[in-house]
C-alpha cells in the first residue's frame, strides 16, 4: 500500500506545485476566499465528491471578524475577474467560503475527517528579486494579501489527498470528509463550521500545519499546548473640540484608549498557566489641534487553558470599560476571533507514527510537541473528542525562506508530498486502528 501511495503522489507533484503557486499568486484573506474555494469545489466535483458548500457548512451567526459588505462584494468581483469558477460563487457569496467534499465508500467503517485552511494573511508580499515567488512569477498580485503562513500549500495538500483517496476508493471503508476552512488567520472560521455540524459525525480527525520551525523530513504526530485566545476590536467614541480654544468641551477618546493600553498590560498573570495580553494596534485622533473624538484598538488575550483566557478576557473588558468612564467616552467591544485550547488524542499518536514512518522521505517522527500560539482547528478537535472520537494536529517540517507571517515567507514544496502520503495512509489503514 505504501508504495502504491508513494507512486501516486509522485505522479501528481507537478500538479501539486501548480495548484500551490496558483493559490499563492491569487492570495485571498479570511472570508473572501471566493476564487480559492470555487476552484476547490470544482475539482472535488470533477473527481466525484459529494459537495457541501457555503451556508450548508458555515453557520452565519458563528462567523467572526467578517469584513463589511462592500469589501466582500468588491473581492467577489475581483475573484470573477481572476478566474473564479462562476458555478460555485452564488453559494460562497457574502463570505460563506467553506467547502466540504464527502467520499462515501458504501462499506462499513468510520467517518474520517481532514481539515485544510485556505486563507492568506493581510501582508504585502516582498517584491525583492531574491524572493523566489517574485523571481518565479507567482508572487501575490492582490495588494495586502499574501500566503505568508503556508495555507496555499495546505489547500494543495488537501486537493492532492482528495484526488488520491478517490483513486483508491476501493481500498477505503466508511466515509471521508475533506474540510476546506476559511478564515483561520485571526481564529475566525473553524467555530462557524463546527456549529454548522460539519464535524458531528467524524470519528477520526486529522489536521496540521507545515513549517513551524521543524526541519524538512520530520513529522510531528500531535501538537499540544495551543493557547486559547480571544481577539477584540475596541472603539472609543468621545467628543472632538478645539485643543487650544475650548479643550474643556472635548471628551478625549485617545486618552481613554491610551489609559486602557497601559492598564491592559498591567493585568496580573495567572498562577495556573501561561497568560498573555497584547495591544497590537492603536489609532486615534485627527489633528494636533483637535481633542481626539475617536480611537481604536486591536487587542488579544491568550491563556494556556480556556479558563485562563477567560480570566484575561474578563479583566480586559473591565479595564476597557473603566477607561471609557474615566474619560467620559463610550466604548464598543467586538469579538472578532476566538479559539479554545485542546490537545491531540494520545491514543491516536502511535497510529500516526506508524503511518509517517512508512513515508520514504520522512527521517524523523516525533510523538508530541508543545506548539504555543493559537489555532482554531482546536474547535474541531474538541468537537470530535467530545463526541467520543479521536483527533490530532500534525506538523510537517519544511525549510523556510523566512519565518511565518513574514513578507519573504516561502517553503520547500517537497513537504506537500510528505503530508499527502502521511494523511492518505492514515485513511487507508484506519482498519488497523480498530485492532489496537
Amino acid at each position: 500500500m505504501k508504495q502504491q501511495v508513494a507512486d501516486a503522489v509522485k505522479s501528481m507533484i507537478p500538479e501539486l506545485v501548480a495548484w500551490r503557486r496558483d493559490f499563492h499568486q491569487f492570495a485571498e484573506s479570511g472570508w473572501v476566499e471566493f476564487r480559492t474555494a470555487s476552484k476547490v469545489a470544482a475539482l472535488l466535483k470533477e473527481w466525484g465528491y459529494d459537495i457541501r458548500i457555503g451556508h450548508e457548512v458555515v453557520k452565519a451567526e458563528a462567523r467572526m471578524g467578517v469584513p463589511h459588505a462592500a469589501f466582500l462584494a468588491e473581492q467577489e468581483k475581483r475573484a470573477i475577474e481572476q478566474g473564479a469558477e462562476a458555478e460555485w460563487l452564488p453559494y460562497l457569496s457574502g463570505g460563506f467560503t467553506g467547502v466540504v467534499g464527502i467520499l462515501d465508500t458504501g462499506k462499513p467503517g468510520p467517518t474520517i475527517g481532514f481539515r485544510f485552511d485556505m486563507d492568506a494573511l493581510d501582508i504585502q508580499e516582498s517584491m525583492e528579486d531574491d524572493h523566489l515567488p517574485k523571481a518565479g512569477g507567482y508572487a501575490s498580485i492582490n495588494a495586502g494579501m499574501m500566503h505568508a503562513c503556508g495555507h496555499d500549500a495546505h489547500t494543495a495538500i488537501g486537493l492532492g489527498l482528495a484526488k488520491l483517496l478517490m483513486e483508491q476508493k476501493d481500498q477505503l471503508s466508511g466515509r471521508i470528509k475533506i474540510v476546506f476552512q476559511p478564515a483561520e488567520e485571526g481564529v475566525r472560521g473553524a467555530k462557524a463550521m463546527v456549529e454548522a455540524g460539519v464535524l458531528d459525525d467524524v470519528e477520526l480527525f486529522f489536521s496540521g500545519h507545515i513549517g513551524c520551525d521543524i526541519p524538512l523530513g520530520e513529522v510531528v504526530c500531535g501538537a499540544n499546548g495551543y493557547l486559547a485566545t480571544t481577539k477584540l476590536d475596541v472603539t472609543f467614541k468621545g467628543y472632538a473640540a478645539h485643543a487650544g480654544g475650548s479643550p474643556e468641551e472635548g471628551k478625549n477618546a485617545l486618552l481613554a484608549a491610551a489609559s486602557a493600553v497601559l492598564n491592559l498590560h498591567s493585568i496580573p498573570r495567572h498562577s495556573k498557566g501561561a497568560s498573555r495580553i497584547n495591544v497590537g494596534v492603536l489609532h486615534g485622533g485627527s489633528g494636533r489641534n483637535v481633542v481626539p473624538g475617536s480611537a481604536f484598538l486591536k487587542v488579544e488575550t491568550r491563556g494556556a487553558t480556556s479558563e485562563i483566557n477567560e480570566y484575561m478576557l474578563e479583566r480586559a473588558v473591565q479595564i476597557i470599560k473603566g477607561a471609557a468612564i474615566m474619560h467620559e467616552a463610550q466604548e464598543q467591544i467586538e469579538i472578532v476571533g476566538m479559539a479554545n485550547n485542546c490537545d491531540s488524542s494520545e491514543a491516536l499518536i502511535p497510529y500516526i507514527r506508524a503511518q509517517a514512518e512508512q513515508v520514504a522521505d520522512v527521517h524523523a517522527v516525533h510523538d508530541i510537541v508543545e506548539a504555543g500560539g493559537s489555532e482554531d482547528a482546536t474547535y474541531m478537535l474538541q468537537r470530535v473528542q467530545d463526541n467520543g472520537g479521536l483527533a490530532s494536529y500534525l506538523m510537517f517540517g519544511t525549510t523556510l525562506a523566512a519565518g511565518h507571517h513574514n513578507e519573504k515567507f516561502d517553503i520547500d514544496e517537497k513537504v506537500m508530498a510528505i503530508a499527502i502520503q502521511t494523511y492518505a495512509l492514515c485513511a487507508l489503514n484506519a482498519g488497523d486502528l480498530a485492532k489496537r
